[in-house]
């Protein structure tokens, strides 16, 4: 298995764009075949700041997802002017515990 944590800050003023990009991109990640776990949070205090978890079945999976149309859609999207990210890549499941993130 595959695991991304991802963080995000939108830039200010682009939080509620940033957020529908992530709602469309969860919804069509969520279909691919290879996709375990798709799952985008924003911050309770710090309405820029997401966090994005991903499982995937194995590398080829991620490489799918990444050269999904979708993907590149809403990924582009996303990163041409509207924040920056930040992304760690683990051989790991579960995450549990609680925090400053609230699922979107």
């Amino acid at each position: 298995m595959v695991v991304l944590v991802v963080t995000w800050m939108a830039r200010a003023g682009q939080e509620a764009e940033v957020a529908t990009v992530f709602s469309k991109l969860t919804e069509e990640s969520r279909k691919e075949p290879g996709c375990v776990m798709y799952q985008v949070h924003r911050h309770k205090t710090e309405p820029r700041r997401f966090f994005i978890y991903e499982q995937y079945k194995d590398d080829a999976a991620l490489e799918a997802h990444r050269t999904a149309p979708h993907f590149l859609q809403y990924a582009q999207g996303t990163s041409q002017g509207r924040g920056a990210r930040g992304r760690e890549s683990l051989r790991a499941s579960g995450m549990k515990g609680s925090g400053p993130f609230a699922s979107t």
